[in-house]
């Protein structure tokens, strides 16, 4: 995918995961378990020496690329050396985001059912270190981008939640990461909740092709974990059908675990087999200069909206909303 990235980790008990941002903003996300999130931010580029308005030119052709990239080129490797990385400094509720090295303590969740959960932001070229005391699940989820904002916490208790459609259309969307909602650059993220035997992403819709205040050009993953039903492991359909920007024709069975792909065409519905509450995690980005998500249904579906009204949301909705971020 050009645009989109997506990561899930299974950590051990005290495990240490090291990631390095690149050109992309991501989101720590505890999908299982409670982590911590070690955030080290670039430091601004050191001003080169004066050279009496002469610029440095290129190294000589063929000679041998320096091996800490990014060091100040007039500083010796010993020199270098002597400088310690920077200590971190705790990040959480309540706390401002600042420049330098930051930890931010997440409380997480049991599971994805559980409610919605706190998070981290990690700006594009950080570097970044999980770790679980307990072991866990993690998703990152990003975007490659131009701005580099400031590392955040997200706490659960500022997702909002929002249910959608009615009777067996009925969903619940946990809108952490939604344009409007929390500041990124490219980067558009919810999660999606939906009960036994319901249809959501319905009606199919698209988002491939930039129309100003129609249609954004966003291309989209979606994560899946399907709840078992007693010892029976969950499942789940996804579709996925051609548009005129694109001839991306998928139709799935998809369980916990799995990745559909959306470069392009109209996506839905995302079924749940009956018995199999469904969870799936969407990532968007795109290239448009505004951040926003605007779809256009498909014309031979976009109906069943109409059927909503009045209708009551499905009594088993919203799952868990409540969950508290820690003290």
């Amino acid at each position: 995918m050009e645009w989109t990235r997506l990561l899930v980790l299974d950590l051990v008990p005290g495990e240490v995961y090291a990631h390095p941002c690149g050109e992309s903003e991501w989101i720590v996300l505890p999908l299982a378990g409670g982590c911590e999130v070690r955030c080290a931010e670039p430091p601004p580029t050191p001003p080169l020496p004066e050279t009496g308005g002469a610029t440095p030119g290129p190294p000589p052709r063929g000679s041998a690329p320096d091996p800490r990239a990014g060091a100040h080129p007039h500083e010796s490797a010993d020199a270098r050396d002597k400088h310690p990385p920077p200590a971190f400094e705790e990040r959480g509720p309540g706390r401002r985001p600042g420049s330098g090295p930051q930890v931010f303590r997440l409380r997480g969740r049991r599971g994805v059912f559980d409610g919605p959960t706190d998070f981290a932001y990690l700006p594009r070229d950080g570097h970044a270190e999980i770790v679980s005391r307990e072991g866990g699940r993690f998703a990152l989820v990003g975007a490659r981008c131009e701005r580099r904002l400031p590392a955040r916490y997200g706490p659960a208790r500022e997702v909002p939640v929002e249910l959608r459609g009615a009777g067996q259309c009925s969903r619940q969307v946990n809108n952490f990461a939604a344009a409007g909602v929390f500041d990124c650059d490219r980067l558009i993220a919810v999660e999606v909740l939906t009960p036994g035997g319901n249809w959501s992403s319905y009606p199919p819709h698209k988002h491939d092709e930039h129309h100003p205040g129609v249609e954004s050009r966003l291309e989209e993953i979606y994560y899946f974990e399907i709840a078992p039903h007693g010892d029976t492991p969950g499942l789940g359909y996804q579709r996925v059908s051609p548009s005129p920007a694109g001839k991306t024709d998928i139709l799935t069975e998809v369980r916990t675990g799995d990745a559909v792909l959306i470069p392009d065409g109209w996506h839905g519905p995302s079924i749940a087999a009956p018995g199999h509450d469904m969870y799936y995690l969407n990532v968007m980005a795109g290239p448009g200069a505004t951040r926003e998500w605007l779809i256009r249904d498909h014309p031979d579906h976009g109906w069943i909206r109409s059927t909503w009204t009045g209708r009551d949301i499905d009594p088993r909705l919203p799952f868990h909303h409540g969950a508290e971020d820690p003290a």
